[in-house]
């Protein structure tokens, strides 16, 4: 898609976050959002928006590349299936960035729409709105490649082990989503983690 259009989807994106403040206001599920990848970049042709949502949720109900719980109505509601966007989850008890999300950007948060930040992403920017993102990174620095994996082996190893059972398979079917999914997910973010350790 073209630069101007993913600036402006973005910007959509961060209106439908503020969103989902409606849904508990006492407790949100959605903490924040941030941008990464090619959009920073700043090319004219942008391949998809690359989107890390921040979850309230501990990062052993995070495994990397899955699915974690409750997320299905999130997707739905921020039309992630729609097209045009690539999106990762995260914990918000770890740092945003890892061996995948570089160097992310925030756009929105529990504190509202980071409109700086998409003002300089819109006029290309791109240190302003690093500037104004800066100290946004949950936890700051880089997630532990180490940490993530002994995660992703845990759900795995959990998504196997349940993996016939009937109850199990009926709670992880909604939405167009079913079990060999969650597996799925489960084997390539732990090969991917694999591989960034190994490298």
């Amino acid at each position: 898609m073209r630069y101007r259009r993913a600036v402006e989807r973005l910007r959509m994106l961060a209106r439908a976050c503020e969103q989902t403040r409606r849904v508990r206001a006492d407790e949100p599920f959605l903490r924040a959002a941030y941008v990464f990848g090619d959009l920073l970049g700043g090319a004219d042709e942008v391949g998809c928006l690359e989107v890390a949502f921040v979850l309230n949720l501990p990062p052993e109900e995070v495994a990397w590349g899955t699915q974690p719980p409750g997320t299905a109505w999130l997707v739905d509601f921020l039309d992630l299936d729609k097209g045009g966007v690539a999106y990762v989850w995260r914990p918000h008890r770890d740092p945003v960035a890892n061996h995948h999300v570089r160097e992310p950007v925030r756009f929105w948060s529990l504190d509202g729409i980071e409109e700086d930040v998409l003002a300089a992403l819109a006029e290309r920017r791109f240190g302003e709105a690093r500037a104004a993102s800066e100290g946004g990174a949950a936890g700051n620095g880089v997630a532990d490649v180490e940490a993530e994996l002994r995660t992703a082996l845990e759900h795995l190893r959990a998504v196997h082990g349940a993996y016939w059972d009937r109850r199990w398979r009926r709670e992880h079917r909604s939405l167009g989503r079913y079990p060999e999914h969650h597996l799925w997910e489960a084997v390539r973010g732990y090969l991917e983690l694999l591989d960034a350790r190994d490298d």
